[in-house]
């Protein structure tokens, strides 16, 4: 594992060696053993708790994660559902994590006011993940510890708006006075040194870490991003207002087809985008079906290898652009 080379307030807030986060890949898809390996590799990880709906099978991945780590900190992705019930879940997952000894949550989805003050109390730092700056403004005045803004590029939910990620990193830096991680696109060094360049804290992977050796899911699916070169990436459910980028499937296809007929009720996606079909594709190697995750910094990945070599490769790469950057500047 290198050294660290860069010490920013992320790092610093969460205690880890290198300014690199992993967003949570979906339920069931970050679990104990992969966050483990980020941790392990010097960042942070995030178990995604709706992964994880029985009380006990979640108790299990903390603790699994825990003795993986050997003690060190890691994190829960809590996804806060707008609809009914959504934050009552949220607070019996929080009761668990807090028992668990969980320092840190990725927060997503509606707003995190009611569960902060409940967080805080407990000593969990929280970071609150919004696809625009103008989200993360408002998060920011609720007592989170620091906001991590995703980009148009990012696999997942990008939001409404279509902002790349370069733009969101320098203009949430200029506005934002808390730590800011910034994701969407992300997967190498040189990003990462750009990002802290423009005065950010941190970076967030998600597509480029599903080719991780420590990743559960099926060798097909990985191979199908060792394969890719990011252009199979497509928005689809555009006409409802809940933009998502996925790899372009059967399933993608089908939504795409609902959203040029400007279809905006959701039960006829509702077949296509069901979260049994991306687990099962991911379970059987089958990638024709589900709504996948996938974002272009695919291009970025093309082996299947440890979390540690991937991490090891981002800190050579942005060393290396530092390096580069310093050669540039030119003495008046």
């Amino acid at each position: 594992m290198r050294p660290q080379r860069f010490k920013t307030r992320i790092t610093e807030l969460l205690g880890i060696r290198h300014p690199i986060l992993v967003g949570g890949l979906g339920p069931k898809v970050s679990d104990g053993r992969f966050v483990a390996s980020v941790v392990n590799a010097g960042g942070m990880g995030f178990i995604v708790a709706a992964g994880f709906p029985d009380p006990t099978e979640f108790r299990d991945q903390l603790q699994q994660c825990r003795d993986l780590t050997r003690g060190q900190p890691f994190g829960v992705n809590l996804y806060i559902s707008r609809q009914a019930g959504g934050v009552d879940r949220v607070m019996r997952q929080i009761d668990i994590l807090v028992e668990e000894g969980v320092r840190c949550v990725e927060t997503a989805g509606a707003s995190p006011e009611p569960i902060v003050p409940l967080l805080k109390q407990a000593g969990v730092k929280v970071l609150h993940k919004v696809p625009a700056v103008r989200y993360a403004l408002s998060a920011s005045k609720l007592g989170v510890d620091a906001v991590i803004v995703v980009g148009n590029d990012c696999g997942g939910h990008p939001g409404i708006y279509g902002i790349g990620s370069i733009v969101q990193a320098a203009h949430a830096a200029q506005v934002i006075p808390l730590p800011v991680v910034i994701g969407g696109g992300i997967g190498t060094g040189s990003q990462l040194s750009a990002v802290l360049a423009m005065g950010a804290d941190a970076v967030l992977m998600g597509t480029r870490m599903l080719v991780t050796e420590e990743l559960w899911i099926h060798p097909n699916a990985k191979q199908l991003v060792v394969r890719g070169d990011g252009t199979e990436s497509v928005v689809v459910k555009k006409s409802i207002r809940d933009h998502h980028r996925v790899f372009r499937n059967e399933s993608a296809e089908a939504a795409l087809a609902l959203d040029d007929a400007q279809v905006t009720e959701f039960e006829a996606y509702r077949p296509h985008v069901m979260g049994a079909l991306s687990h099962q594709a991911y379970v059987s190697g089958d990638t024709r079906r589900g709504m996948l995750d996938y974002g272009p910094a695919a291009v970025f990945a093309d082996a299947i290898e440890s979390a540690e070599t991937i991490f090891d490769q981002l800190i050579d790469g942005a060393c290396a652009a530092s390096r580069r950057l310093n050669s540039l500047e030119h003495a008046a």
